[in-house]
């Protein structure tokens, strides 16, 4: 479902020669489909212009003033007939709000016949678009580019194109926490962060010595800690976990909350190995699944990009997005990976009731000793169609962004930490062609089937060259594929 109450602006195309009425009806549906997503619609009323309508440039002064004043996160221009295609021009340049258009027209009302009342929305449909790219701004068009705003088919697209705000908007106005350094063994985490602010995100920085003496000034017996140790203890099994490490996680989890609250952080990406375990005695892994389950995606090895690319999918997915790596084939199927981290996936993800346990990756490599290695979060993936993504900075300066879709499937194999098997079609040729060739080793998961809203946000508003696993021509953006479909 579409955000909640999400502003969005209206411009109604007019040109007064075509049926008035006609025209009314129009503007009345869209409004009435908009209301049905829940969206809050900004359009101009009766009596600021001709039917609450946009045709004349003081009609689209007057529109682009009410845009800015109410600080809508995206445009819609409907050509309730023909539409003047100077006025919704500028109506969208002078409201100068950077946000992302769809641009649709009205079906007749029946088959043409001489002497009827006409809307030949389509005609004008073109030269709306062709006005919108002379004045330098990018625009959306729906699977139906011309209907009526009542048809199921107008309301996927609005939907569709509201995720699309959604995902651009939040990217371009993001605050990401960078918490420690990445792991020194893991150039695949190095990013610019000049680049990321030019494209959008601000990071906030937090060396894990301020962690450190942060969660140690917290009481013990501070009552927020207390409620977290339950909550945490309703959240996964946490019966072979000892009562000094649900103290630290609350501790941490506590500490890390108010961090965010107080510097406005949309997500962050931590330092969660080894100084973590050797100098406060714990897994982040429990604390960064619980952010990402309540819609603050965190990152493992503060892998920024990695957390961009998780904020990504949450943004289009409205679910929580986890941070993966690709992980072991399946030895007797090709399409069919194992996604696994540590132990970090959020709650939501689980077939059954997770549980806490030791790290034994970092036991076993004798990282640090037993006592300071709990606190992972250990759960199999429930069946379910999956959304993959990862956003990666190339080279020589520009946004590269990968699209996978898939199902997650029940399968006998197992192995610690959090995971879940998944099933890609053509997998080999993604993992031949595209992962290997030009991205990291970690992945973005959400559970629903978002690809063509992240293909539009990434290719078409965020100048991200986009690739997906049956692309003939490598880094070719192509509009207009099915919303819930693979791109």
């Amino acid at each position: 479902m579409a955000a909640a109450n999400m502003k969005i602006g209206f411009i109604p195309a007019n040109r007064g020669f075509f049926s008035s009425e006609l025209a009314a009806a129009m503007r009345s549906e869209t409004i009435d489909a908009m209301r049905q997503l829940a969206l809050d619609p900004v359009v101009l009323e009766d009596g600021q212009s001709n039917l609450g309508c946009v045709e004349t440039r003081q009609e689209a002064e007057a529109c682009a003033r009410l845009f800015r004043e109410q600080e809508v996160e995206g445009i819609i221009i409907g050509a309730v007939n023909f539409g003047d295609e100077q006025a919704a021009a500028l109506a969208v340049k002078q409201a100068g709000l950077n946000v992302p258009v769809l641009i649709f027209g009205c079906q007749e009302e029946h088959a043409l016949t001489p002497g009827m009342s006409r809307r030949d929305a389509f005609c004008g449909l073109l030269s709306i678009g062709e006005a919108l790219r002379q004045v330098g701004f990018t625009y959306s068009v729906g699977q139906r580019p011309v209907c009526f705003p009542s048809d199921q088919a107008f309301r996927d697209d609005l939907d569709w194109f509201v995720r699309v705000c959604r995902v651009v908007n939040g990217i371009r106005k993001a605050r990401y926490g960078q918490i420690g350094a990445r792991p020194d063994a893991f150039w695949t985490c190095r990013f610019d962060e000049k680049r990321l602010q030019r494209l959008g995100p601000t990071t906030v920085t937090l060396d894990l010595s301020e962690v450190f003496g942060g969660v140690r000034a917290i009481s013990d017996d501070d009552a927020e800690v207390r409620g977290l140790i339950e909550s945490i203890a309703d959240y996964a099994d946490s019966s072979k976990m000892a009562e000094a490490t649900m103290l630290r996680m609350a501790k941490l989890e506590l500490f890390l909350r108010r961090w965010q609250a107080e510097n406005d952080l949309d997500a962050f990406a931590v330092q969660c190995w080894t100084s973590i375990q050797r100098h406060y005695g714990v897994c982040a892994c429990t604390t960064m699944s619980r952010f990402t389950d309540t819609l603050t995606p965190a990152a493992c090895e503060a892998d920024i990009i990695g957390t961009l690319s998780m904020h990504a999918l949450q943004l289009a997915s409205g679910k929580p997005a986890a941070l993966a790596d690709w992980n072991n084939l399946h030895n007797d199927d090709d399409d069919l990976v194992n996604i696994w981290h540590c132990g970090v996936f959020p709650k939501s993800f689980a077939k059954e009731q997770p549980r806490l346990a030791s790290h034994e990756i970092l036991l076993n490599a004798g990282i640090a000793a037993e006592n300071q290695v709990e606190g992972v979060v250990e759960l199999q993936m429930k069946a379910s169609p999956v959304t993959l993504s990862r956003i990666t900075q190339d080279i020589d300066g520009g946004w590269q962004a990968l699209i996978a879709q898939g199902q997650i499937e029940d399968n006998p194999a197992s192995t610690s930490g959090s995971y879940g098997w998944c099933r890609i079609e053509d997998l080999q040729w993604l993992y031949r062609n595209v992962v290997l060739q030009r991205f990291p080793h970690h992945v973005a998961i959400t559970p629903a089937t978002i690809g063509n809203v992240l293909w539009e946000a990434f290719g078409n508003y965020l100048g991200f060259d986009v690739f997906h696993t049956r692309q003939a021509t490598p880094g070719q953006y192509q509009t207009a594929m099915p919303f819930n479909q693979a791109p």
